[in-house]
């Protein structure tokens, strides 16, 4: 981390979608409660990893902060000022300081436009590098940084592998020089023997370019090897938020330890590690339980559980969690999750 000083600082951020029923008068029968009470803060130079299974809103947290979507409630700051309501220039000027790499590398690109056209066109948005020989200059030298090889300037997407487009993905996120880059499950549609190009290139553009960086995945070993701080998002909420070492090494929450004791251990030496199954299906955010969302599938939870909704606050672990009766180191040894010590 390179300061103490956040650049990002989200409060209460709250985006329900809406669900309708008519035709021709449509009235609102409920909502679908994507993000419900989400406070955070990412760090200049710091990587925030944000992890948890599909449907917990993680990727439309990380649109809202991009202000793809306009939050119900809420605020986000960045770098000190306001933008949950910002429109017109001034937003765009703020786009110019935070960029966007998307899950999909197929989807993602504009298949009727060539590899220098993409690349491009955030200077041809924002009004910079105006000549064609500069801004195909600066293509180039983008391409050659990502590792791409720049002779490839016209060719088009389909021409290019899943890898080389997550390449073009990060080209074209780089051109405007962003403070924050958001890296939306940026391996998870690509090879395993492709994914650890791809995230070593992430981790060099970092420390080239000075990033902040929000990482989104479901796979928690690749965010132990890229994350400061990890973020454990559940039904639209996050239920823990802490340092990365100590999150992984004495996760408090339930729901944690359930994602850990599911990640494979590669030392066959190891002993063996206990699989925390969880009970029942993931609840329906248009209609979430009361109180912690998590009770209804928790082994742990009481009758308190489903009346009090717990706050995200210190255990004494070094993270945060919301949850009225987090693990103990014993749960976690049995489990297999920490070593003991």
């Amino acid at each position: 981390m390179s300061s103490a000083q956040p650049l990002v600082e989200v409060r209460g951020l709250v985006k329900h979608f809406p669900i309708t029923r008519g035709i021709v008068i449509q009235r609102k029968v409920g909502a679908v409660k994507a993000v419900d009470g989400v406070s955070l803060e990412v760090m200049r130079g710091e990587t925030l990893g944000i992890v948890g299974e599909t449907g917990c809103g993680k990727s439309t947290t990380a649109r809202l902060i991009m202000r793809l979507l306009d939050s119900t409630d809420g605020q986000i700051h960045f770098d000190g000022q306001d933008i949950t309501r910002l429109k017109g220039a001034p937003l765009k000027a703020v786009r110019r300081e935070m960029q966007m790499i998307f899950q999909d590398p197929y989807s993602s690109l504009n298949p009727r436009k060539t590899v220098g056209s993409i690349v491009g066109e955030p200077f041809a948005i924002h009004g910079l590098e105006q000549g064609k020989v500069e801004r195909r200059r600066a293509v180039q030298e983008l391409m050659e940084t990502v590792g791409l090889n720049p002779e490839h300037y016209n060719r088009y997407p389909h021409e290019f592998s899943g890898g080389q487009r997550q390449r073009i993905g990060v080209a074209r996120a780089l051109a405007l020089k962003p403070k924050l880059l958001i890296a939306d499950e940026p391996v998870s549609a690509l090879d395993v023997s492709i994914q650890a190009q791809v995230l070593n290139l992430l981790r060099d553009m970092q420390r080239r370019f000075g990033l902040t960086l929000i990482f989104i995945a479901h796979d928690l070993s690749v965010v132990r090897h890229m994350c400061d701080r990890v973020a454990v998002m559940y039904l639209g909420q996050i239920v823990e938020l802490g340092p990365n070492e100590a999150l992984y090494d004495f996760p408090r929450h339930p729901y944690s330890g359930a994602l850990l004791s599911a990640v494979p251990v590669a030392d066959p030496s190891a002993p063996a590690r206990e699989r925390r199954l969880l009970s029942g299906d993931v609840p329906s955010p248009a209609n979430p339980p009361s109180a912690c969302r998590f009770h209804t599938r928790c082994p742990k939870a009481q009758e308190r559980c489903s009346q009090v909704d717990p706050v995200l606050e210190d255990k004494g672990s070094g993270t945060l969690a919301a949850c009225h009766y987090p693990l103990s180191r014993e749960e976690l040894e049995a489990m297999g999750v920490r070593s003991a010590r």
